[in-house]
């Protein structure tokens, strides 16, 4: 075995260490590509899955200067050399594109490359196939069957790290939907809550990104909005459906929904980190909140801005005893209450997202 051999073989098991390492998705499948283009040293590269709702395939990462464009390209089954591979299951090399009557010409056209030589192996996991790998354009030279046989280890490689991802991203969802369902169905106790949840939730997300939080944090800050009211099925209909401002007994029994929400999800291993949230979700900036009278960074970050989304969206819903204030007069009344009340770094950061919208 040549010293180049074994250097593209340690090669291919770096690489597929990397793609292996991850359950996002997208930095699976970006990771892929890469390392096929590295492997093959090639031009350009995309990873083509197949959509298993209209079975059609779809450019799901493809790296290169136009790669984006070719987000918008779909080809059923057969069409084009990914196509060919799909429907098939077997790789391809093909020296002479422009001039091979499989050859998808829409994909050059939107991405303004010009392929001319490609190697494409399916990705196939117990006898599925889930979609396409291919890279364009070696820079020296034609694709060589000793390249197919490291493409199609790649490729082995690979397709079982996106078939985790997709189990991965399916129990995601499940698990979102079913704590999203929970917090909606309480809702339903209180006619004039309807949607709180999700608002708050989405505003929650606005704040997030404004404040360049990471994937993980985001998801934690997604599940902790969901969660933020769980207590309330601890809360009597009487108080929670009043039509009128509860008293200072009633509001002390509406506002122990914090600590009951926490004990709940402490029982919850797999929840341990959206606890803090919603257990302090109603702590103000300047330690005057309930139920520890935290202050400052004291209070989760978390907690700050379901806070603020929280009480924005209590502000701009009408309630029996009140009318909704417009969204203008609530962010004025944030701006107000800034540094009091709520964080400033996370009320700046949803009045510039906001405003952005």
């Amino acid at each position: 075995m040549s010293f180049e051999r074994i250097g593209k073989m340690n090669t291919l098991m770096e690489l597929a260490t990397l793609i292996n390492t991850s359950l996002d998705p997208k930095e699976i499948r970006t990771r892929a590509i890469e390392a096929g283009i590295t492997l093959m040293d090639a031009e350009a590269g995309s990873l083509l899955l197949i959509d298993r709702v209209t079975n059609e395939l779809y450019f799901e990462v493809a790296l290169g200067e136009k790669g984006e464009l070719l987000k918008e390209v779909r080809m059923t089954l057969g069409e084009g050399f990914a196509g060919w591979v799909a429907r098939t299951g077997e790789p391809l090399i093909v020296d002479d594109v422009q001039n091979d009557p499989r050859f998808y010409r829409k994909a050059d056209e939107k991405s303004r490359f010009v392929t001319r030589n490609l190697i494409a192996a399916p990705l196939r996991v117990k006898g599925k196939t889930l979609g396409v790998l291919e890279v364009m354009n070696k820079h020296n030279g034609a694709f060589t069957a000793e390249d197919m046989e490291l493409f199609v280890s790649l490729a082995n490689q690979v397709a079982p790290a996106v078939e985790n991802a997709y189990l991965y991203e399916d129990l995601r969802e499940t698990f979102f939907g079913t704590a999203l369902a929970l917090t909606e169905a309480l809702e339903k106790r209180d006619s004039y809550t309807g949607g709180h949840t999700r608002r708050v939730r989405d505003y929650c997300m606005t704040i997030g990104v404004g404040m360049g939080l990471t994937k993980d944090e985001m998801d934690n800050l997604l599940l902790s909005a969901i969660l933020h009211d769980i207590g309330k099925i601890g809360v009597r209909d009487s108080i929670l459906g009043k039509e009128a401002p509860l008293s200072r007994d009633e509001a002390a029994v509406m506002g122990s929904h914090a600590r009951i929400g926490a004990d709940i999800l402490r029982h919850v291993r797999t929840l341990k980190n959206v606890v803090p949230a919603v257990l302090s979700h109603h702590e103000k900036f300047d330690g005057s909140g309930y139920p520890a009278r935290l202050r400052g960074d004291d209070i989760p970050l978390n907690a700050r801005i379901i806070s603020v989304a929280d009480t924005f969206d209590a502000m701009t819903t009408d309630r029996p005893y009140r009318k909704a204030l417009s969204k203008e007069s609530a962010m004025a009344e944030l701006r107000r209450c800034s540094g009091t009340q709520f964080d400033p770094t996370v009320v700046e950061a949803f009045v510039a997202a906001s405003a952005a919208e």
